[in-house]
Formats: structure tokens, sequence, C-alpha cells
């Protein structure tokens, strides 16, 4: 089995030179990581969410070439294309890699959840989008209410965003 450090590394190549790019999936996949530690994910499941962790945004550079844009529409079709190909060339079991694309051509997707991975995906790119586009209070108790559903998410999403407010 590929190690996640691996694929990190991988990634922090492909994203080279954006620092902004690598911080956000690097904060995502430790969100995760936590998350899924927190939910007791099985081994495979917590392995899965982990690389889709870090790769979740690999469509980006792709999408702004094509469309000019990086909205998450774009980077739903672009992304599994450019992870599959990754992860096979790092020998990934293939049950693993479909796992992995089909999260990250879904991760801005939120009413087909159909697991605790894909959740927990969408919950800990959440947390790193909530502070780095600034949201306000409001945008962050609606998309809590409507959004969040681990226990360990919620947890920690309260801890962060609304302790003194």
């Amino acid at each position: 089995m590929i190690s996640v450090e691996t694929i990190l590394r991988e990634a922090v190549a492909y994203d080279s030179p954006d620092v902004n790019r690598i911080n956000h999936f690097l904060k995502v996949y430790s969100f995760a990581k936590m998350i899924g530690e927190g939910e007791q994910l099985s081994r495979k499941e917590q392995y899965i969410l982990e690389i889709a962790a870090v790769l979740h945004d690999i469509g980006i550079l792709e999408s702004e070439r094509k469309y000019g844009s990086c909205d998450g529409k774009y980077q739903e079709i672009e992304g599994p294309v450019i992870a599959k190909e990754m992860l096979e060339r790092l020998d990934v079991e293939n049950e693993v890699v479909e796992r992995v694309c089909f999260l990250i051509g879904h991760h801005h997707t939120y009413d087909q959840v159909d697991g605790p991975d894909y959740q927990i995906l969408i919950e800990a790119d959440f947390f790193v989008n909530a502070y780095e586009g600034e949201m306000d209070i409001q945008t962050m108790r609606n998309v809590y209410e409507r959004i969040f559903r681990t226990t360990t998410g919620k947890i920690l999403f309260e801890k962060m965003y609304f302790q003194n407010g």
C-alpha cells in the first residue's frame, strides 16, 4: 500500500509553486484525518479519505486552463481524471482509486452524500474555506446547520468558530 505521505509529496510537486493551494490541501487533509479518526472510520475508509482530502482540488489548474475558472463544477469534472492518472502511476489499488475519484468528482455536491468519507471530506473542506474565505458568523452558522453531520466535525467547528460568538 502506497503511503499517504508519498501522495502528499506528489500533490505538492503537482501544485508547486502555488503555496496557497498547497497550504489549502494540507489543511483539508489535517481536518479530514482528525475528523475521520474521531469518527472511528475503518482503516480503509480512513486511507481513502486522506488521499481524497490531499487531492480534492487537483482539478483546479486544468479547470482554469480549460474554462478560465476554478468553479467547483469544473473541479469535479477535471479532478478525477488527473487523480486517477496519478494514483494509477503510483500503483494504488483500483478500488481505492475509484472511490477517491468519486469523492473528488463530488466534493462540491452536498446532496448526494453516500458515506462517512464523503461527509467528512465536505466538512474538512468547509473548515478551511470558512477561514480562508473569511466567512461572516451568520454564513458559518448556516453552513454548520446545513452541512455538518459528524459529531467530531460539529464539536470542532463549534470550538473553533462559535466559542466567543
